[in-house]
């Protein structure tokens, strides 16, 4: 059924219904809705701009052997670095991924020097993988996470000074 099939006074209707489920997204953070009433269906989606990757692009690590020498700790409390300057937090809820598939070398290590733009880790969410940029240059100090491990919304997972 089309609001041609049901005239100008139905397709105000459908209009503002448009109107009013775009207005939610907006409103909630979604990025898609689905209503169906009366054998009328309407799917609002927005356009989210994230670099990702498909999931089936990126198996679960295999498991590796112990690494001989641990990277260097932060000499910071661990309670002060997400108010480090340098700090780069994460800016979703998922698994971090060191590199971009199991066995390949990390995006960077301690002491790389890494430009703005410059993917620093994938984080996994919601079966999509999201490429995480450096937001500024410099020479990663400290890297806060390991190889698939789950991240909080706003937790710090590296610092670039």
């Amino acid at each position: 059924m089309t609001a041609k099939d049901q005239g100008p006074k139905s397709a105000s209707a459908e209009s503002q219904l448009i109107r009013e489920l775009a207005e939610l997204l907006n409103d909630t953070g979604l990025t898609e809705i689905e209503i169906e009433k009366s054998g009328l269906k309407i799917r609002v989606a927005k356009k989210i701009s994230i670099n990702a990757v498909p999931a089936a692009a990126y198996a679960a690590p295999a498991p590796v052997a112990a690494p001989a020498a641990e990277a260097p700790k932060p000499t910071t409390a661990p309670g002060d670095l997400s108010k480090h300057p340098g700090a780069v937090k994460s800016p979703m809820v998922g698994t971090a991924y060191r590199s971009p598939e199991p066995g390949a070398p990390m995006f960077c290590e301690v002491g790389s020097k890494v430009n703005q733009g410059d993917t620093l880790l994938i984080i996994e969410a919601m079966k999509t993988m999201n490429q995480i940029p450096a937001p500024r240059s410099g020479t990663v100090k400290a890297i806060l996470v390991e190889n698939a491990q789950p991240v909080e919304y706003g937790e710090p997972l590296f610092i670039i000074e």
